[in-house]
This record gives C-alpha cells, structure tokens and sequence, in this order.
C-alpha cells in the first residue's frame, strides 16, 4: 500500500491511499469511496504501446524523405535541436501529466478547470484522425491481400483499371511527361481508388465493397483490441509494436543486397551543411519533431494513466522518444536502399523516384518490390509490416478517445466494451465516405483539417495551462511524489519558456505572411505530405 500527500492550499491535505491488486489499482478518495483504475500488467506493456503509437506510418514515409531532401545528414542537426528543447520536454509532460491525475485527457484538467476545454479538443482531433486513418490501414490490407497471387496486379498495364496512358518505366522515355503513368501508379490510383470514377467531391458514388470490407476488418481488430483496456491493448502491441522493426531488418538485409542501393545510401547521408543556411530546412525538422511524437493527441495522457503511481515516468520519456527518432533514421536505410535500386534499375536520377506519403509505400515501394524474385513473399512482407505500423497507432488515437470520455462521464466505466463499440461502429460509418470512388476527396479534406494548427495550439494551450496557471513548481512536485526527484532546471525551463515559443513561432514559420489570418482561425494547410494523383491532386500525412 502506499500513501502519498497531494497539498490544495495551505491547509487542506488530501490522503490519497492506493492499492494493488491482480494488476487493478483501487484509489481511496476522500469521500471514502474506491475508485477502481486499472494497470497495465506488464512496465513493458506501456513502452510498446507507447513505441507503437509514435511510431507509424510517417516514420517511413516522411522522415527519411526530409533527410534526403534537406541536407542529408546535416538534416540531424536541427533535428535533434528541436528534438531537445522541445519535443522531450513536451513528452515527459503529457507522460507526467497522465500518469499523476491518473485520468484521461479531459480528465487530467481537474488541476486547472478552466482549461478542460483543452482536454476535449484534444480526444476531438483523435476522433477525427481515426476517420480518415483508418482508411490508410484499409488500403495496406487491400494490397495485403492482392499480394497473394503469381504475379502482382500492378506489374503491367493490361489490366481492365488501366488506361492508355500506362506505360511501363522500362518503356517510358519521357519520364517527365505528366500524362504518363506506371502500372503501381495507376493501380493505386485507378485499381484501388477509382477515382476515374468520380467527377468531384459532389459525386463521390456508394462505397466499394472491396475497400468497405478490409475497412470492416480493420474496425473489428481495433475493436477486440481495445474492448478489455489495457488488458488486451497492452498484449496486442507486443505483436504490432515488434513486427514492423523484424520486418525492417529483413527488408534492409535484402535491399542492400539490389545493385544501386549504396547509391542511394550514400544519397540519403550525404551531408550538406550550406543547406542548414536555409530556414526552410529548419521549420521542416522542428514540423517533424511536433507531429513524429505524437503529442496533443492525449493518447500519451491516456497510456500513462493507467500506470502505477511511481513509475519512473522520466525514464520513460527519454527511452520512448529516443527510440522513436532512431526508428525514423533506420527506416531512411530501408526506403533508400529500395530507391537507390529504382533509380539503377531505370537509369534515372534518385530524385525521379524519391518522395514521400502514400506516393512511396503505395507506389514506388510496390513497385520495386515486383521487380524482385519472389515478389509475392515480399509483398506480404512488406504490407504486413504497414498494417501492423497503422494498427497500433491507431489503437492509441481510439484509446484517447475512449479514456478520455469514460474517465469523464464516469457512468460509462461499467459499459467500457459497449462504449468502445459504439466508438468504432461510429468511426466506421463516418469512415464509409472515404471508400467511395471519390473518397479520395472527403479523406484529403479530413487529412487538411482534422489535425495541423489545432494539434499545435492544444499543445501550446496545454503547455501554458501547466506551466504558468497551475504551475512549473507545483508540476514538479507532483513528478517529485511520483519519482521521488524534482525534474531540473532544465525542463522546468523548457516547459515554462521553451516549448510554448517554440509551439507558437513554428505556427506562424510555416505558414506564408498573407495566411497568418488562418493560423489566428486554426487554419492551415501546411502539415501534409503530397500526394500526386493523374486525375487529382490530394494530400496525405
């Protein structure tokens, strides 16, 4: 048992007494009744949901692009910069923040109500982010299952989705020209998508039935996932948060292997310190770092509620997003390598076939994949690894939601797995728009604005409730009775001055001076990654 003093006021003292039992904490408040929380069974339970969350797709697709594109190696720098004085800081707060209040993201608020309003905005954008996430992990499923053939359906243009404009890069001279298309792209485009199908976001057709069920089996895996809490969720992350790292070291022994890969090694660590003179270079990595984390979403808030009292929080904090980090540089060997075969294979310059977003592991990655012997097995390989990378994060972002509002309407503590039911059902139905034949249109306005600005500023907002109403010193306090040591200078400085200028200028640094009126408004359209479509152009994060 143990017991720990909470100080509101000058006089007033609160008992807090706390209890274990088969892995369920019983928290004794002072109106005397218990109030069941439950813990996560295993310390390793917590960092692998907490790994799986952070790392995701964007790992893959987005940070070994920015490092190629932005100095190669130089592009560490800033990085890591940014990486110090603002993303751990912010981290250890979200981890520390849960972890004490033991509450959700809404929840956690208690400290300081007239800032609860943060808290909803957060579980909000979580709920937005799963309508159209979702669907990125349905598509991993359809090429999941399209890659248990002889030959892989986006290895030639005679197939009834083709047009005339398919043209294979062996055959293609005019590699520029825009109205040309490759069979991977096409088959993403035309195949999968159908969007030929559709005139405009005014015709987006009835869902398919083909992207419609993958999305049904996505949505039933969340929901056995999640049903139980953490008692189920912190056991399916030891498949889901592992899998992707076995899956890129198999890749990467076979990728080095392919003629041209140490050229696009060597492109991807190149290191060119002029460019670090550019600002643009440095808002890319500080963007990077805000996003890559996964902070502001209150799935941190969530997870690390749920652990006991005095769990060694900072620990936690530096393992976990240091790992994240790492995993992104990794993965540039894996992405790099593949490009570098593309590029040899084709004859044509690296910049040709690198970029980012769905573009690369949708397009260029299959691609590259069919050109292989047994292309099938790595196929499977490789879509498996993008489900298990989408599912987990996934699996945080419903968590925030369900923690959050469970823990503040408490009435739905006994119902948790109808909830969750309702939850995902919800998310699903909303999710069917973008299945249709221009569900490309409705999941581009999702990824616009369901998360860029309003993550920034929820942080900001949080990081100013905590800092300078409730407090640095009492914050440290509270991160004192859980680990036994107050945080230092160093982060009591970050989180009071650091991090909130850092959240409010990177609002302001990637957005054009005419657009500053939107950032004011919580508009804008700066944090995706671009997609390029025959028929349309979209955007995906």
């Amino acid at each position: 048992m143990i017991a720990s003093l909470a100080l509101h006021g000058p006089v007033q003292v609160e008992l807090i007494l706390v209890k274990e039992q088969n892995g369920v904490q019983f928290t004794t408040d002072p109106s005397g009744g218990p109030v069941e929380r439950e813990t996560w069974g295993k310390k390793i339970d917590f960092l692998l949901s907490v790994i799986g969350f952070a790392v995701d797709l964007a790992n893959v697709w987005r940070f070994p692009y920015l490092c190629y594109k932005n100095g190669g190696g130089a592009f560490l720098v800033p990085y890591m910069f940014f990486m110090v004085i603002a993303g751990m800081p912010l981290f250890y707060m979200e981890l520390a923040l849960g972890q004490y209040n033991r509450e959700g993201a809404a929840g956690v608020w208690k400290i300081c109500p007239i800032f609860k309003g943060v808290g909803y905005t957060v579980i909000l954008i979580s709920l937005y982010v799963g309508f159209y996430y979702n669907v990125i992990i349905s598509w991993a499923l359809f090429y999941l299952f399209s890659s248990f053939t002889s030959e892989l359906p986006w290895v030639h243009c005679n197939n009834t989705w083709n047009s005339p404009n398919c043209s294979d890069w062996a055959h293609n001279s005019s590699i520029n020209d825009s109205h040309k298309a490759t069979p991977a792209q096409e088959y993403f485009e035309r195949g999968v998508l159908h969007i030929q199908d559709s005139g405009g976001i005014d015709d987006l057709g009835k869902p398919r039935w083909q992207l419609t069920s993958c999305l049904a089996v996505v949505i039933v895996l969340l929901y056995f996932s999640l049903w139980k809490g953490v008692k189920t969720s912190g056991k399916v992350v030891w498949i889901t948060a592992t899998m992707p790292y076995l899956v890129l070291t198999v890749l990467l022994i076979r990728g080095v292997t392919l003629p041209g890969a140490m050229d696009g090694i060597r492109a991807y660590l190149s290191v060119d310190f002029l460019r670090l003179c550019d600002a643009q270079v440095w808002i890319e990595a500080a963007t990077q770092i805000c996003f890559s984390l996964g902070v502001g979403f209150g799935v941190l808030i969530a997870f690390s509620s749920y652990n006991k009292f005095s769990n060694n929080c900072y620990r936690d904090a530096i393992i976990t997003s240091s790992i994240n980090s790492l995993t992104s540089f990794f993965s540039g060997f894996v992405v790099f390598s593949f490009l570098g075969y593309m590029s040899h294979k084709h004859n044509v310059p690296l910049d040709k076939v690198a970029r980012d977003g769905a573009g690369l592991v949708f397009v260029i990655y299959p691609e590259a994949i069919a050109t292989l012997p047994g292309s099938s097995v790595w196929a499977v390989i490789f879509f498996i690894m993008l489900l298990t990378l989408g599912i987990d994060s996934a699996m945080g972002g419903m968590e925030s939601v369900i923690t959050g509002l469970i823990d503040e309407f408490k009435c739905l503590h006994k119902h948790r797995e109808l909830f969750t039911l309702f939850i995902v059902v919800s998310t699903f139905l909303i999710s069917l728009f973008c299945v249709t034949n221009g569900g490309m249109y409705v999941f581009t306005l999702l990824d616009h604005f369901a998360a860029g600005t309003s993550i920034l500023f929820g942080v900001l907002i949080e990081a100013i409730g905590i800092a300078w109403f409730y407090g640095v010193d009492r914050f440290s306090d509270d991160i004192e009775e859980m680990i036994g040591h107050r945080p230092g200078l160093y982060w009591r400085l970050c989180w009071k001055f650091v991090s909130p200028c850092f959240l409010l200028r990177i609002a302001y640094a990637i957005t054009p001076e005419t657009e500053h009126h939107l950032v004011d408004n919580g508009e804008v359209r700066q944090f995706t990654v671009r997609v390029h479509l025959s028929t349309t152009q979209t955007t995906s994060s």
